[in-house]
């Protein structure tokens, strides 16, 4: 996997079990700057098995600049259907405010792009909030394609004919809590964004 790159001011290199309570602040300040819902107070907590399992789930690259992490990108190899082949998804991509400008996000993104390669993935998938505009000029700026998209979320439940959002009589809809999805669960139109790996 990607090993440690250095540019002037700082270095983007592997998140480490030391960095947690650092990354787990970073994230917190990345939900903050997208207007989402808080972390959980135990994230450092949940990521560790996450991350730095024998088969990790994730992975994560952080910046460092002399000690301080001051950004951070996590991926994960999934499956697209359509393809028949493996992509890298992006889960997340912020450099806090005082070290936007310097380069910092390109180089993350690129070190991600390696990485994607490096795991056999043509294709680094992400997305991002539609009022962020900033970010959706500097992902076009890189090559990404953007496909605007709504995404969703929907809590997990073991029997799906308890939750009454089966289909109906004669194959209507249910009446149960997916009915009316677009009043709650939606989290608005997010463009999703495509790169070739390197």
């Amino acid at each position: 996997m990607l090993s440690v790159t250095a540019r002037p001011g700082g270095t983007i290199r592997p998140a480490t079990a030391a960095d947690l309570p650092a990354l787990a602040q970073l994230c917190a300040d990345h939900a903050a700057y997208e207007r989402a819902e808080p972390v959980p107070a135990d994230l450092a907590a949940r990521l560790e098995p996450a991350l730095f399992a024998a088969q990790p789930r994730a992975w994560c690259l952080v910046v460092d600049h002399g000690g301080e992490l001051t950004g951070y990108a996590s991926y994960s190899r999934e499956f697209s259907t359509w393809q028949a082949a493996e992509y890298v998804h992006l889960d997340c991509l912020f450099v806090t405010e005082a070290h936007r400008g310097g380069g910092w996000g390109r180089a993350l993104l690129d070190a991600v792009r390696v990485a994607a390669a490096e795991l056999g993935a043509a294709q680094l998938q992400w997305q991002t909030p539609d009022w962020n505009t900033d970010a959706i000029r500097f992902y076009h700026r890189e090559g990404a394609v953007g496909r605007p998209k709504v995404r969703f979320s929907l809590a997990a439940v073991l029997d799906a004919g308890a939750t009454g959002a089966g289909p109906g009589p004669a194959g209507r809809p249910g009446r149960g809590p997916l009915r009316g999805v677009a009043g709650g669960v939606g989290r608005g139109c997010q463009p999703s964004f495509s790169v070739e790996g390197r």
